[in-house]
């Protein structure tokens, strides 16, 4: 949950009250007078039956659910509706909590459940209206087997939810139904549904990128932000799909076809810092994006801080050169560390697979949601990971009273009202308008209603008006059939099925990697899905003009055109947020007279802003090691390479710290830490400690002290020249004292794979400008690469000493690097003691920024772990019984359930539980059977 936020004086004495009765609440728990009752009867209340019989309305027969010694339920019965219905149960029995709050965050009404600090945000997703989305999409687009699905998991939840209240459903709903009376309503098919907007949200694209390029031209230069912002490496970093072009017969896309990615023009990536013809940005338009920026951080990220890290690594391996002779596939998303995992493992069979009973796969679903997202069946498996589209655009909107300007008409707004319940408050009433390129989300801040009158745009904008402001252009806006394709993967069969799956899945845009059994070897595959729009102007790598309709969106990328492959030649495909092709087209817009591009390569544009490549070249690098020193790669090799902790920018870097010379012996003794490293942040390391606490100087110091206060961390004050300043450079009455205003999770620089890039492309440069600082009370002023990274390296040998002690013998990199798991709402941001009750850990891990074993951390706030493999999985497609996989916590979400956290230890360490898929497996793990009966 986000932090609360001030609220009018008037609503405090609500807040005070739930607080104070929550404190109550809390007491009786912690065991005080009545308390030694609620602390037995509380805790366990909640706790799910899982053994005997539970009757369940609407089943047509008898529903096993059977779960191991880790609490994974395995669900067999004889039609799909019954099996997603004791889906729902299961789901409902284990994670109450976690949906109704999934619903409430995707609906807009997070104030009915947490109060008036959450008012913003709810406004701000009611504007983005997800659950209206999602309704559309249930009513207009949705097949209706999906909606039959959808109905009977919903009746599934609803049976368990039949008759209970407060502690019966969870400790978190107990605290709610003492201060408030507060009682979950029924589930509904579009709940399900609207958490598919919460997961594109998350994985949205170059939104925040957007942006912060936008904010840098207050201080920076348009070379500058280019320098910061890279073409992607295509000599160093494979992309996904290499070759292709397109068929001259079809004028298709073709794997096959074309001559290749080696010939193809144009980088692909890397970004423009003028490509929306806006003009001057100044002051107002800066104010309107840090203000929306703002809006975006206090949205609760229930996948993961969105940006450079965000991202997921998988790749499959031909059974020509596995040890099992069938493929081997392993996926590991990356996404925010949660308590409990936003993942929740499972197993769907039909007794018998027939037309009546079609389902047989296991895998890791979504609470809330049936059906299995990432898994195998007993035919295919398959991953995902973010394939990194640029699927959103900011419009500047010139607004007039009575609408906004498009091509020098003016054209009302559509608007419709919204009033958010608050509880123990008043409700609130707002007005959402919406224009042609989506709803005006400048709206939802009070500081945005005037600073439009002040936004600078260039001479070709119309009259000002009343201002501007700015409109989301979103795929995920749009109804569409996301849901359908979740039940399609499910029972694929083949490629070809597996690909018609694919069609569906418009939103988010993923990477999706195949692996099946049939033939000699097996069959490997990629498919690129997702709705990516074409542009009639512009890249989208800056916010466009909204009242220039030649910026708008024409068409979508066909789905038959978008980048697959099958059983490429060198017998793997790796996809981990890299490149995923090589581009031959010119940016949208420049196409020839007649439209058309006919260079050989990829002809569309997919986005400025991939991952740049470090993760998904290491796998590569590791998997082609492997089959040179033994030809084959086994299931343990897998998982070997899911822990690799090797550190890209440390092997780049730690060669020119080792040998820089150091006079003060403190900072010699750090040095010496660096001398015969091998570049692998293992939690035990001192010399990982100390590297990354340089780099993390360094990137201050070049950086973060140079970008505008929206872009660095909340609280981080700097003297620096006014940006409108005139006056000498030495002139000290020009400083002003500027203090950053961005959150933790998406202040800047972050040390993600972008700025591996920047740094690479700048070393050999030792007296670019990057290197020049100004001198302190403390340090001179540098003017060369060496003399900044001794100066980071001072300035870390100190850092450490304060957090880890003057001895360096004793540090190392978990000891910094750690990993606290908090539930995400009472947990997150409640009173100490439920804090206590719910969260766990912490646990010191390896790992780092853009490694293998993605344990991210942001360099500009320091060194906690802030996004993890949120799962791990290993499919085996010779013996599916022999795959393996692992999840962050555990099944349940009752905090003092066995299985709460229970795989987290494992977890930490790299290891995986054997995944039981068969029936004679599955009857061999099973601790507890639970049989539902009609």
């Amino acid at each position: 949950m986000p932090a609360n936020e001030s609220a009018p004086s008037a609503k405090k004495k609500g807040r005070r009250a739930r607080l104070i009765v929550l404190l109550l609440v809390l007491a009786l728990l912690a065991g005080l007078g009545y308390g030694a009752y609620w602390t037995v009867d509380s805790v366990r209340a909640s706790a799910p039956q899982t053994t005997g019989t539970i009757q369940l309305k609407g089943l047509a027969g008898q529903v096993e659910v059977k779960r191991d010694d880790h609490g994974i339920p395995q669900l067999y019965a004889d039609n799909d509706e019954d099996l997603f219905r004791a889906q729902g149960f299961v789901h409902a029995q284990d994670r109450f909590w976690e949906m109704d709050v999934r619903r409430h965050l995707t609906s807009g009404r997070l104030s009915e459940m947490f109060g008036d600090g959450q008012v913003e945000t709810d406004a701000f997703l009611r504007t983005l209206g997800w659950r209206r989305i999602a309704q559309a999409e249930y009513d207009t687009k949705l097949s209706p087997r999906t909606k039959k699905y959808l109905q009977a998991y919903a009746d599934g939840v609803n049976a368990w939810l039949k008759g209970r209240s407060g502690k019966d459903l969870s400790v978190e709903h107990a605290a709610l139904k003492l201060s408030d009376d507060y009682q979950p309503e029924a589930w509904t098919p579009v709940d399900s549904v609207a958490w598919l907007k919460a997961m594109a949200w998350d994985l949205r694209g170059n939104m925040q990128d957007e942006i912060d390029r936008s904010l840098m031209t207050s201080r920076l230069s348009k070379e500058q932000i280019e320098e910061l912002y890279p073409p992607y490496p295509f000599d160093r970093n494979r992309p996904i799909v290499e070759g292709g072009g397109v068929d001259s017969a079809t004028e298709k896309y073709d794997p096959k076809g074309g001559s290749g990615s080696g010939s193809a023009s144009g980088s692909g990536s890397g970004s423009s810092a003028t490509g929306s013809s806006l003009g001057g940005a100044g002051l107002g338009l800066r104010t309107q994006l840090s203000s929306l920026s703002e809006a975006i951080d206090k949205v609760p990220a229930v996948l993961g801080p969105n940006g450079s890290g965000i991202g997921s690594n998988s790749w499959v391996v031909s059974g020509k050169y596995t040890a099992t002779g069938k493929p081997l596939l392993a996926n590991d998303p990356h996404l925010s560390p949660q308590l409990p995992s936003v993942w929740y493992q499972m197993g769907l069979h039909c007794r018998t697979v027939s037309a009546a009973c079609q389902y047989d796969v296991a895998g890791f679903t979504f609470s809330g949601m049936p059906g299995v997202v990432i898994g195998h069946n007993q035919d295919i498996a398959w991953g995902m990971t973010n394939l990194g589209a640029d699927v959103s655009d900011l419009y500047l909107e010139q607004v007039k009273p009575d609408g906004y300007v498009v091509d020098g008409r003016t054209v009302p707004f559509r608007t419709r009202e919204e009033v958010i319940k608050v509880a123990g408050g008043a409700s609130k009433r707002i007005t959402v308008r919406t224009t042609n390129n989506g709803p005006l989300i400048s709206d939802r801040s009070d500081e945005l209603a005037t600073v439009g009158e002040r936004a600078p745009v260039s001479a070709s904008a119309p009259d000002r008006g009343t201002g501007y402001g700015v409109a989301l252009r979103w795929t995920a806006l749009d109804p569409g059939k996301s849901m359908d394709a979740v039940f399609k993967l499910d029972r694929a069969k083949d490629f070809q099925e597996f690909r018609a799956a694919a069609r569906d899945f418009e939103v988010p845009s993923q990477n999706l990697i195949y692996a099946d059994s049939k033939g000699e070897y097996g069959n490997i595959g990629y498919q690129a899905p997702g709705r990516i729009p074409v542009r009639g102007a512009g890249d989208g790598s800056l916010p466009a003009p909204g009242w220039d309709s030649k910026y708008n969106w024409k068409k979508y990328i066909p789905q038959d055109e978008l980048p697959w492959d099958r059983n490429p030649k060198r017998g793997y495909i790796v996809t981990a947020n890299q490149a995923v092709i090589k581009s031959a087209a010119p940016l949208a817009g420049e196409a020839g007279e007649d439209g058309k591009n006919t260079a050989a390569g990829y002809p569309y544009h997919l986005t400025t802003d991939w991952g740049y490549g470090a993760r998904s070249q290491r796998i590569n690098d590791l998997i082609e090691a492997k089959l040179k020193d033994s030809g084959k790669i086994s299931t343990d090799d897998m998982r070997t390479m899911q822990a690799d902790n090797s550190s890209e920018i440390a092997a780049l870097l730690t060669p020119i710290l080792a040998k820089l010379p150091v006079s003060d012996p403190y900072v010699r003794e750090a040095q010496k830490l660096l001398e015969g490293w091998n570049y692998t942040q293992e939690p035990d390391s001192g010399a990982a400690a100390y590297f990354n606490a340089v780099w993390r100087n360094i990137l201050k110091l070049a950086f973060g002290n140079k970008l505008p206060k929206e872009l660095r961390i909340e609280g981080s004050c700097l003297s620096v020249r006014a940006a409108d300043s005139s006056g000498p450079a030495d002139d000290l009455s020009e400083l002003v004292q500027e203090c950053g205003e961005r959150s933790e999770d998406s202040a800047q620089p972050d040390g993600g794979d972008r700025w591996f890039e920047v740094v690479r492309r700048l070393v050999k440069d030792e007296k670019s400008e990057w290197w020049h600082t100004p001198a302190t009370r403390l340090d001179k002023e540098t003017t060369t690469r060496d003399q900044l990274f001794a100066r980071a390296m001072k300035d870390a040998r100190w850092e450490l000493t304060a957090k880890l002690g003057k001895d360096v013998s004793t540090w190392s990199w978990g000891r910094l690097h750690r990993l606290t798991l908090k539930n995400q709402t009472i947990g997150t941001e409640g009173p100490g003691f439920m804090q206590w009750l719910l969260n766990r850990g912490p646990w010191n891990l390896g790992g780092g920024e853009a490694t293998v074993n993605a344990t991210g951390w942001n360099a500009a706030s320091g060194y906690g772990v802030t996004w993890v493999p949120s799962m791990r999985m290993v499919v085996n497609l010779k013996d599916l019984d022999k795959s393996r996989w692992i999840n962050l916590t555990g099944a349940s979400g009752h905090t003092y359930d066995s299985h709460y956290t229970d795989q987290t230890d494992l977890w930490a360490k790299g290891e995986l539980l054997d995944w039981s898929f068969g029936k004679a497996a599955v009857d061999k793990a099973t601790k507890d059977t639970l049989v539902l009966k009609p």
